[in-house]
């Protein structure tokens, strides 16, 4: 899979960019904003830690 990344200032440009590439989801061009992404490699580098039962986490809150 390849990446762009596109900054836009303007909001006007950035509905009809948007706009435009809405019309390729279908042959298979996925939209994802950079900080959802930030957002998902965050949370990917979580996975392999370790957790705890959030009932455990609430015994211990204080």
């Amino acid at each position: 899979m390849k990446s762009i990344t596109i900054n836009i200032k303007n909001d006007k440009l950035l509905d009809k960019v948007t706009w435009l590439l809405e019309h390729f989801k279908n042959d298979g061009l996925e939209i994802v904003s950079k900080e959802d992404m930030d957002d998902l490699k965050s949370l990917k580098a979580t996975r392999s830690e370790d957790s705890i039962p959030f009932d455990e986490y609430k015994k211990n809150e204080n």
